[in-house]
């Protein structure tokens, strides 16, 4: 008898063994499993593969070795083979026709019983009156509800106000470390560092120096021996001003007490400072002083000037001041962007504490039609700061505030006068201290003359029984509503 064979392989499963099955056309169906790969049919699967091939009109065997599988197949009653040569060659067995199990005709009472079983409503509830009045009860709840949480009111009270005013002497000190109502407190130090160049146009005629002075001056040996004095030793003027001269070559004194001789010098710098009269050389720098005295039996002369265009040091002196002022100008405003908006920087206090550079172009008595100032200075200044001040203001306000009243803003502070430092570190001011006060009004006064009535009521009521320097304003969310709030969390009001 012809057989169809499918040999199964390992990512076949249920469906896919059904498809192909379909293709048979053979009256046996022959599954053959893989020897080294799982097939992952169940028994179910393999009852539903025999049915398929029940409708397919032929009958489904095996090939397998696995125990689980031929133990599936036999519960079910397929065939089940070693090889496909042995399913060939031996007898299927007989393989007894499946009766379908046939329908139950329907019943004919389940309405009957369905009626039966079912709760049947209450004749109010069927009727159109009882409908009706459920209907407009739910209607009426949800109104209520509607008037208890939708409407919301925004009151807005001008209260009778007064302005509290006040001056407290103030003293600030480093020494102080907490605030006191006698009015000291503690003064705190800030640093800022700033730097700039300016440049100043010169008119300022200066003398230059020219030409150096020259001249002999004569060594005196005070030993027995030789000595040698090399070239640019130092020679210096004695009296006022000192000048220093060098010698312009070697020259070896002869040996003897007294014994001398005469060496030309030039002086050190250009200019007429370079001149000195005879007799004024006394001094040689070093160790050769111990050998030898020096003087000049003439004047040296030779040192001369020229008048030219430069920067004095009156222009010097006045292009440092502008330069100081620009600079500390900046300081300070390091200063106030550094610190607190409220914090108050003590202006005499604000002092030059280093000057890291301060280099001028030209150098001093060099000639230039425009003198440049490059500076970096860094200052130092003492603050009162304005949480201290706010609790020194704060507590002698409060002390004398009107019975009835509340404060209806953080107090201005403004200094009355200059602050002052005398000499022992203390500065002194006087400080204006201003704030605005409102009349006390209670939150449930207000609710009880406006709970549950009309706009232009409530209005009048809050107008009549409360401190109000001008009418309240009301507005009602929404605005198509026809009375106020009548809970108290739908009331909201503002003091101005």
């Amino acid at each position: 008898m012809k057989t169809q064979i499918i040999t199964l392989e390992s990512h076949d499963d249920l469906i896919s063994v059904r498809d192909r099955m379909s293709w048979a056309k053979t009256p046996r169906i022959l599954l053959v499993w893989p020897k080294y790969e799982k097939v992952l049919l169940r028994l179910l699967d393999l009852k539903v593969l025999q049915r398929h091939a029940d409708s397919l009109g032929a009958q489904l065997g095996l090939v397998t070795r696995r125990a689980n599988v031929r133990r599936d197949a036999e519960s079910l009653g397929i065939p089940v083979f070693d090889s496909t040569a042995a399913a060939q060659k031996e007898a299927w067995p007989f393989s007894a026709p499946r009766t379908r199990r046939a329908r139950k005709a329907p019943r004919r009472d389940l309405r009957s019983m369905r009626e039966a079983v079912t709760e049947k409503e209450a004749a109010w509830r069927t009727s159109l009156a009882g409908r009706v009045i459920t209907f407009t009860a739910g209607v009426l709840a949800v109104l209520a509800v509607a008037g208890l949480f939708v409407p919301r009111a925004a009151v807005t009270l001008y209260p009778e106000e007064q302005v509290q005013a006040l001056v407290i002497p103030v003293s600030a000190s480093a020494s102080v470390s907490s605030v006191s109502l006698t009015g000291s407190l503690p003064a705190y130090e800030i640093t800022a560092a700033a730097d700039g160049e300016q440049s100043l146009a010169i008119g300022s005629q200066i003398s230059v120096p020219k030409a150096k002075a020259q001249g002999v001056v004569r060594f005196i040996n005070l030993s027995q021996a030789e000595v040698n004095i090399p070239q640019r030793t130092v020679v210096i003027s004695s009296g006022g001003d000192a000048v220093r001269f060098v010698t312009l070559h070697e020259t070896n004194l002869p040996a003897g007490l007294n014994q001398f001789v005469d060496v030309p010098i030039e002086a050190v710098a250009a200019g007429l400072q370079g001149n000195a009269d005879a007799g004024v050389i006394t001094i040689v720098e070093g160790g050769l002083g111990l050998s030898v005295t020096v003087t000049n039996p003439e004047p040296i002369e030779g040192g001369t000037e020229i008048k030219t265009t430069g920067p004095t040091s009156a222009d010097r002196a006045r292009l440092r001041n502008v330069m100081m002022q620009n600079l500390q100008r900046d300081a300070e405003e390091q200063m106030r962007v550094s610190l607190a908006g409220d914090d108050i920087i003590l202006p005499d206090t604000l002092l030059v504490s280093e000057v890291k550079n301060e280099a001028y172009d030209p150098g001093e008595g060099q000639p230039g039609k425009s003198l440049k100032l490059a500076m970096e200075v860094e200052f130092a200044a003492r603050y009162v700061s304005g949480g201290d001040l706010g609790r020194l203001t704060l507590s002698s306000l409060d002390s004398l505030l009107p019975v009835d009243f509340d404060a209806a803003e953080l107090p201005a502070l403004e200094p009355v006068a200059k602050p002052v430092t005398d000499s022992e570190g203390v500065t002194h001011f006087e400080l204006s201290v201003t704030r605005r006060l409102l009349h006390k009004i209670n939150f449930a006064d207000v609710f009880t003359l406006t709970r549950g009535r009309s706009l232009e009521t409530a209005g009048n009521k809050l107008a009549e029984g409360l401190p109000l320097r001008e009418p309240p304003r009301i507005e009602l969310t929404p605005s198509w509503w026809p009375m106020m709030p009548l809970i108290p969390f739908s009331l909201s009001v503002e003091m101005k």
